[in-house]
């Protein structure tokens, strides 16, 4: 045995682990060490993922320099087998030497997958823990969330000092399995556990307030060591993981697809600005079954609703305002607290207010002819608040059938595609998801069709979608999804908290995040090769090849009928409309 190896009391190491474990990776030492030093300040719980390097045990000395350094980190190392999900593809023997050599480098854990402890013979496993390291078994399991208990007791078996188990998530009720395992196992303090993949990230957020003694997060966005792993900034800064405690009510957006959403950062970041103990997470799911279940069985307090289930919902309510009931969408639920309604669900509707707000700043909506393409719930929102407005409605919709219904409905018209061109509008509204990022659908419109006074896209992200795109070249007025995005979430936050929505801070955030998306999109796009010219076709133009058109503006509001809004969000909305503009080559007026 090593006599020179750090090992730590086992109440010492506790005292040292935080909520939070940041996952390091990278090709070679040098770029693990530095990513490490990186993060190390803000989050000294580390673990380095061995088995990404080609040569792990040849890179332990420079790891021992870093902890020499770095005296308040605390480190798992990991090697994880090809067998286990990892990419070491050594044999368990080899597995256990990097390990035990770990140890004397200055790790303080080493995390062991079952599949190696169940191979390795009780003397070997032995040789690891008479290192001093503190051992994690752990348990991944990529395709279910199943006989969690069943893990326990294999893992329980070698009595380590934490017992890891990572199923996957393939619906939103399995975090409430994982949940209640942790809760039932809670006098059991060495317990870590997690969902894999995108409908996993409850319990990422909620599983330490269930028991788990931490989780893990990627030192960036893009180095996720897991499916559905959260960065650490996001995780500590938006989710605000360090203050979810017993009495953090819980919020969240619904729907699929709900990955590149950004009510998360939003609406935390306004519960944040207003010190509401709450967190609001991103709930990937197309089965309202697996929604409802898992609403009563967290508890949910609050939901934004999107597509697929703005529709479908409206049976499960126990009351809606009129407004939800006459379109037949509803976008936010409220679960009711307490009293005789306790918890039962309340419906609204604050889409509506979102389209017709930012279009009454800029012109009156009495008699203004306006396209509303699609058909769903918000275009069934665009269509009945327009209506109610006075505004002389057409829709159009890839499925007629659905069109027609809702102009029966709402006393509007239909349209066919080749009629669009011929005809002049005051406002086309896109209510459709085309155009946004990660939707491949073909536009429903093309530049010749674009006979209209404005254009209004409901779709935030990207900022600039080919419509507005296409809009812009063509010196047509816009507005951008985000100015819809931003009134709609200020009303969800007022009806889940009954509290003034900081609407300017949403936006700057919102615009912010947008921003730094679209510089992320286009570095990669620079980056990428392009062997046929063709390709360059789909990249963002460069200054010297914009097309010499008129100079395009984003639609200013109306001077003369002044909106009904904070006067600090009207002007965050003008400096960020500016600034926008001034990004795409644009005036703002």
């Amino acid at each position: 045995m090593s006599t020179n190896v750090p090992s730590i009391a086992p109440q010492l190491l506790r005292s040292r682990l935080t909520k939070v474990c940041v996952a390091i990776i990278g090709a070679t030492p040098a770029e693990m060490i530095e990513k490490a030093t990186s993060v190390v300040k803000e989050t000294p719980f580390l673990e380095f993922r061995l088995d990404y390097l080609e040569k792990p045990l040849l890179a332990l000395p420079k790891f021992k320099h870093f902890f020499a350094a770095n005296t308040a980190a605390t480190a798992i190392a990991t090697c994880r087998r090809a067998a286990g999900g990892g990419k070491f593809a050594g044999s368990v023997a080899a597995e256990v030497e990097i390990l035990s050599k770990a140890a004397e480098a200055g790790f303080h854990l080493a995390d062991l997958e079952l599949q190696s402890a169940e191979a390795l013979k009780r003397a070997d496993l032995q040789k690891l823990r008479d290192t001093g390291i503190a051992l994690i078994i752990s348990h991944h399991d990529f395709n279910a969330t199943k006989d969690l208990d069943g893990i326990y007791a294999r893992i329980a078996k070698f009595a380590p000092d934490f017992v890891k188990i990572v199923p996957t998530a393939k619906a939103l009720v399995d975090n409430v399995t994982l949940i209640r395992f942790l809760e039932r196992m809670n006098d059991h303090t060495n317990i870590i556990g997690i969902c894999m993949g995108d409908a996993g990230v409850i319990s990422r957020v909620l599983g330490v307030r269930a028991g788990s003694a931490f989780t893990f997060a990627a030192a960036t966005m893009g180095e996720e060591t897991g499916p559905g792993q959260i960065a650490a900034r996001t995780l500590i800064e938006t989710y605000r993981i360090d203050h979810v405690d017993a009495a953090t009510k819980v919020y969240g957006v619904a729907g699929n697809p709900i990955r590149g959403s950004l009510s998360p950062i939003m609406m935390n970041t306004a519960f944040r600005r207003e010190t509401v103990n709450a967190v609001y997470l991103a709930l990937q799911t197309a089965k309202l079954s697996d929604l409802l279940k898992l609403v009563h069985e967290i508890p949910i307090q609050g939901l934004s609703v999107t597509m697929p289930l703005k529709q479908d919902i409206m049976a499960h309510l126990e009351r809606t305002d009129p407004l939800s009931a006459k379109i037949g969408a509803c976008n936010t639920v409220l679960r009711v607290p307490s009293g005789e309604n306790a918890g039962k669900l309340f419906g609204f509707n604050t889409d509506v207010a979102g389209i017709v707000g930012p279009l009454e700043k800029r012109m009156s909506l009495r008699g203004a002819k306006v396209l509303v393409l699609g058909a769903g719930g918000a275009g069934r929102a665009a269509v009945f608040g327009l209506r109610d407005k006075g505004a002389e409605v057409f829709i159009l919709n890839r499925t007629a059938e659905t069109a027609h219904k809702l102009a029966r409905q709402s006393g509007s018209k239909t349209i066919k595609k080749d009629a669009v061109s011929k005809t002049t509008f005051d406002v086309i509204l896109n209510a459709t998801p085309v155009g946004m990022a990660g939707n491949k659908a073909a536009p429903l419109l093309e530049a010749k069709d674009l006979n209209t006074k404005l254009v209004f896209d409901l779709v935030y992200n990207p900022l600039e979608t080919p419509l507005l795109h296409m809009a812009r070249q063509m010196s047509i007025p816009i507005i951008t999804g985000v100015e819809m995005f931003v009134q709609q979430g200020a009303r969800q936050f007022e009806i889940f908290t009954g509290k003034p929505a900081p609407e300017e801070e949403m936006f700057r955030v919102v615009l912010h995040a947008l921003r730094q998306q679209a510089e992320v999109a286009a570095a990669e796009a620079a980056a990428a090769p392009t062997p046929k010219a063709a390709k360059a076709h789909h990249a963002e133009p460069k200054s010297a090849a914009k097309p010499k058109v008129a100079k395009a503006h984003h639609a200013a509001p109306k001077s003369a009928a002044k909106p009904k809004s904070k006067p600090a969000a009207r002007a965050t909305a003008k400096s960020a409309v500016k600034s926008v503009a001034k990004k795409s080559g644009a005036k703002a007026r």
